[in-house]
């Protein structure tokens, strides 16, 4: 929503901590937020640190690559992980200052091509953490849901999945009497 807000107020760029993306097993539950749709089709520049680190950051690069979303680097050649600097995974293009950056989104202006572009600013040095510990975290976190629900957590997010394509497929019907 951000994003069309942005669009129709006729900002042409703003700063967010870190965007959605694909979620981690998304190759089963196909959960992938919405902000990487909307970036391929609002043109506005989204200043940002990358995605939230506990999403799969290679199938977030893919799919906005796919969806023809730049990722320009702020002086970084990988795709900054939120909280850590490097993520091992190379960005499309590296601007080294704000008018280089500001040269780049006035050509894609020129071009009418549509859609965004992400403009990925990595975490200052001295706040950043390592990609290592960053993982080992979100596992343990991870980890720690499943044994404090009893595995219910798993459980429940089978389940919804489950009922929403059924509420889905009810509604597929009705669509087409």
């Amino acid at each position: 929503a951000t994003m069309i807000i942005a669009e129709r107020a006729g900002i042409k760029i703003f700063a967010t901590g870190g965007i959605g993306g694909v979620h981690r097993g998304a190759e089963k539950t196909f959960d992938i937020s919405a902000d990487l749709q909307e970036l391929a089709r609002t043109p506005v520049v989204v200043v940002c640190s990358g995605a939230k680190a506990i999403l799969d950051l290679p199938l977030t690069l893919e799919y906005l690559e796919t969806m023809g979303v730049p990722v320009i680097g702020f002086g970084s050649e990988e795709m900054p992980a939120f909280y850590c600097r490097e993520s091992g995974l190379k960005v499309d293009y590296v601007v080294n200052d704000e008018v280089e950056a500001a040269k780049i989104i006035r050509v894609m202006e020129d071009l009418e091509l549509g859609g965004g572009m992400i403009i990925a600013n990595p975490v200052p040095e001295e706040y950043a953490l390592s990609m290592d510990y960053m993982n080992e975290m979100i596992e343990e976190a991870v980890r720690a849901v499943e044994e404090l629900t009893g595995g219910k957590s798993l459980k429940a997010n089978i389940e919804l999945v489950k009922d929403n394509a059924r509420v889905a497929a009810k509604i597929a019907r009705e669509l087409i009497k």
